[in-house]
Parts: structure tokens; C-alpha cells; sequence
């Protein structure tokens, strides 16, 4: 059995300006992974996102590759049981 999660994710790097939000929004929704992404004024981006751990697991490499002009140095997460009942993944301004 495959139970929800939550994962807080914050990425480090060149991930501001290279379109890394559209991108995490694309993957979120490919993988039926809900939730949000917003910049962070030190540079970095921050995310929380709700599925399966296995969805969850998948959507964080693809944030470790990130987008083509993008330049991930470091991905932390911090798990957590399924929290916040989002329908969908949205990036906050």
C-alpha cells in the first residue's frame, strides 16, 4: 500500500529565472502530485507538494535535475503525513 505524504521541499542553486516554477508545476501534474511552489527572497525556491510516496519520491529527482538553464546545487526535504487537501499544483507569486 502506497499511503500520502507530504513533502517540504526547499532547492537551492540557479532556480530563480530559469522558468523552475513552470517546470515544477509540469512535473507536479504529470505525476498527480498537488500543491504549490513560490520564490524565496534568499534565491531559492520553495515548494510543498501531497501524493504518494512513490510520486513524491519521482517528482523530487526531476526537481534535483530541474529545468535546462537551471542549475540545482542542493534539494532538502522534510516529510510529513499528507497535510493541506489540495485539488491541484499552483505556483504562488
Amino acid at each position: 500500500m502506497n499511503s500520502n505524504y507530504q513533502a517540504k521541499i526547499r532547492v537551492k542553486g540557479k532556480v530563480q529565472g530559469v522558468w523552475f516554477r513552470a517546470f515544477t508545476r509540469e512535473k507536479a501534474t504529470e505525476l498527480g502530485v498537488t500543491g504549490w511552489v513560490q520564490n524565496e527572497t534568499d534565491g531559492a525556491v520553495y515548494l510543498e507538494a501531497n501524493g504518494e510516496k512513490s510520486k513524491l519520491d519521482l517528482f523530487i529527482d526531476k526537481l534535483k535535475q530541474g529545468p535546462e538553464r537551471s542549475v540545482v546545487d542542493d534539494v532538502e526535504v522534510e516529510w510529513a503525513p499528507a497535510g493541506d487537501n489540495w485539488t491541484h499544483f499552483d505556483i504562488r507569486y
